[in-house]
């Protein structure tokens, strides 16, 4: 099961089973990638329950897979890779609402990049990063459906026809700080998102409201013949 946005609480529950948190435990402190049969012994399980539970947790996001030949041989003979796993490098956070501090972050840093490569301002380098970054997440949901996706960013939108309101805000805290700044970047990034979506008849505007996001989507009225 892959799903575009992993639900961080999902993964972190999935830990809650004793068993498949001493095999999550014991791939984490080995460093290096492990097999199903080294991952059962240690831990002191068959083989059959510890291949389910390494698989959740993969599934879950909580851990990488690697297919590598245990013995090192190459060729014919060599037998078929075995399934390995690893703890990732990405990270897994859960906060209630749901923030993402570390995307905004993210579109802020290459923007400063991009705008001392150029020599533009740092306003524009901004905006066009969220919109970018907008269209890539649109890009890899496969799913054209706009309250879904929005939904699975944490945004918490709320179907009122023929307005979408935004009922959180993911950068609540630097919003608070900083609002011009962040409420623009989160307008050009769900621009880039409706971009991406082919959502023509939807528009993002600044309409900035006490207890949710300065964000709301509208629908376009059609164009008179």
């Amino acid at each position: 099961m892959t799903r575009p946005f992993p639900d961080p609480i999902a993964s972190v529950a999935a830990l809650d089973e004793p068993t498949r948190r001493r095999l999550y435990d014991f791939v984490v402190r080995a460093g290096r990638p492990v097999g199903r049969d080294e991952a059962s012994a240690a831990v002191g399980v068959a083989r059959p329950p510890a291949a389910f539970h390494l698989d959740r947790l993969a599934d879950e996001g909580l851990l990488d897979v690697v297919h590598q030949r245990i013995s090192g041989r190459t060729g014919p003979g060599a037998g078929r890779p075995a399934k390995l796993y690893l703890r990732p490098s990405r990270d897994i956070e859960v906060s209630l609402p749901q923030r993402r501090y570390e995307l905004v972050g993210e579109v802020l840093a290459a923007a400063i990049d991009a705008a001392e490569t150029a020599g533009t301002s740092v306003r524009q380098a901004v905006a066009d990063r969220a919109r970018q970054v907008g269209r890539d997440l649109g890009s890899t949901t496969g799913s054209g459906d706009v309250v879904a996706v929005l939904e699975g960013l944490g945004f918490e939108p709320r179907a009122e026809d023929p307005t979408v309101t935004l009922g959180n805000c993911p950068f609540h805290k630097l919003a608070r700080r900083h609002t011009d700044l962040v409420c623009t970047l989160n307008l050009h990034l769900v621009e880039g998102l409706l971009d991406s979506l082919g959502a023509p008849d939807l528009r993002a505007r600044l309409d900035p409201a006490d207890g949710r996001c300065c964000v709301v989507i509208e629908g376009v009225a059609p164009t008179a013949p």
